[in-house]
């Protein structure tokens, strides 16, 4: 009867209250929170007494504090710098997502990402008035589709669960495999952030890692699939000319894009995960016991392009992308129970093909627009200015991290998880491996929804040296995330 009240609508200040009371005390028989048991089933609004019809809230805010090591010659507001400390948002999102019958559910996810003081403002704005460098980002659509479940994981009728389900859904969706950390949440990573080489294509030909299309989900009793057929963004960035030692240089320029198709399947040995979202788990914080084994891959016909020159003649081709990972995962409480013990693993070998010599570098939430113009060329480093470093390419990376949850008595939510984490990417473009590495710890003191996070990293700085692209030297960046989400 009270859900009944609320949906009726009033306009009387105390329905209002007694609504908003309501839907704060909902709870879900679907989802639970990593660890926090105060925090029971989230906020969550039930449309009858089944609970088969609701309407589930998420709302998070994830704050970074950060003292920067630029790499040499890099300038922050026109100023020559070689350290930055800032406090800036990594991400500010809601998600809402309802269950209108057990057959159909609808999902938007808005908020921003990456805002400093220098960057992350609304478009085509500068200086320092109203709209000034950094000031109010645009808010956007993050992820938005509609789901038709097939064969439902849980009968609606018996409310048992079935051996097999299929779901379809269509929209700029989040389900696109080739691995799992390649539709991680946000929410519950083990280390501070992802390595983001698992978002190989992020911001060319997607919308920050999501792109149109069509997918099917579903479970094969312990196999977990999701496949997926997309359209691309446009992407139309010009080749440059022939590198005189590595020859052409695949670009991202798709024309009028071909369908990107992929999937991801994982095999679950032990406790089944649920697949309602496409957000993977990163730690469960010692309330599960996962073992899986998975594999994924994605293809897009055409999706680069290269130029070479022969006699003075230029002549461009096509290159497909193809992306293939393969991934191992695990999460399970160890040793004495009164303990609460816990180890978190993961591991993920990609192989990424973009066409030749493909490289694209990266710096999140870089403060620093360029180098010192007074510097010269031959001096600066081929990971650009800032934070940047060597993203991805055509080659092979390997990414692995692991965490130990300490003892805890189970009277205390307060909780200490070190971590460690270690990227290696041999990529054809340069001629040295890459190691990247990370070390932290997460402080919980609600689980995933207040955490502290400080994370160390480092980065090799790639040079031009004798035709040679190779590693001189390592800069650092520490960091210390401040969560809270609901």
């Amino acid at each position: 009867m009270k859900n009944r009240f609320c949906l009726k609508g009033s306009t009387s200040k105390w329905a209002t209250a007694i609504c908003l009371l309501l839907f704060l005390m909902g709870s879900s028989p679907r989802t639970h929170a990593q660890g926090s048991e105060p925090y029971g089933q989230g906020l969550r609004l039930d449309l009858d007494t089944s609970g088969h019809r609701y309407l589930r809230l998420i709302i998070w805010n994830q704050i970074w504090m950060r003292s920067i090591q630029h790499n040499p010659g890099s300038i922050v507001n026109e100023q020559p710098v070689s350290n930055t400390w800032d406090i800036s948002a990594r991400r500010l999102r809601l998600l809402a997502y309802a269950q209108i019958t057990p057959r159909y559910l609808i999902l938007a996810h808005i908020g921003i990402n990456n805002q400093t003081f220098v960057t992350g403002g609304a478009p085509g704005t500068s200086g320092t008035g109203p709209n000034g460098a950094g000031k109010k980002p645009q808010l956007f659509f993050h992820d938005a589709w509609n789901e038709y479940a097939v064969i439902p994981l849980i009968n609606p009728k018996t409310g048992l669960r079935n051996k097999y389900s299929l779901y379809f859904g269509a929209g700029l969706h989040y389900w696109w495999g080739l691995s799992r950390m390649s539709s991680a949440s946000t929410l519950n990573f083990l280390a501070l952030d992802a390595p983001i080489v698992n978002w190989p294509l992020v911001e060319t030909s997607d919308q920050f890692v999501r792109q149109f299309g069509m997918y099917v989900k579903g479970k094969w009793g312990k196999l977990n699939y999701s496949m997926h057929l997309n359209k691309p963004f446009a992407t139309n960035n010009t080749p440059p000319d022939p590198d005189p030692i590595k020859g052409p240089t695949a670009v991202d320029n798709n024309g009028n894009s071909k369908p990107g198709v992929g999937g991801y399947f994982d095999y679950q040995f032990l406790d089944q995960e649920e697949n309602l979202l496409p957000f993977r788990v990163g730690t469960y914080v010692g309330t599960r016991k996962i073992f899986n084994i998975g594999a994924g891959f994605y293809h897009n016909q055409d999706g680069t392009l290269s130029k070479n020159v022969v006699n003075n003649i230029e002549t461009f081709d096509k290159h497909n992308i193809t992306l293939l990972g393969a991934d191992v995962y695990t999460d399970m409480p160890v040793g004495n129970p009164s303990k609460r013990m816990a180890v978190t693993a993961y591991s993920v070998f990609y192989n990424y093909n973009f066409g030749p010599n493909y490289l694209r570098t990266i710096g999140i939430m870089n403060p620093s627009s360029g180098f010192d113009p007074n510097m010269p060329a031959s001096e600066r480093t081929l990971n650009g200015p800032g934070n940047s470093r060597m993203f991805v390419g055509t080659g092979n990376i390997w990414y692995t991290q692991a965490g130990f949850l300490l003892p805890g008595a189970s009277h205390n939510k307060v909780r200490l998880q070190p971590f460690a984490a270690y990227t290696m990417k041999k990529l054809k473009a340069l001629d040295q491996t890459g190691h990247y590495y990370d070390v932290g710890f997460n402080l919980f003191l609600d689980a995933h929804h207040a955490k502290f996070t400080p994370q160390y990293s480092t980065r090799p700085l790639f040079y031009e040296s004798n035709g040679k692209r190779v590693i001189n030297g390592r800069k650092g960046e520490f960091m210390l995330q401040f969560q809270v989400y609901l």
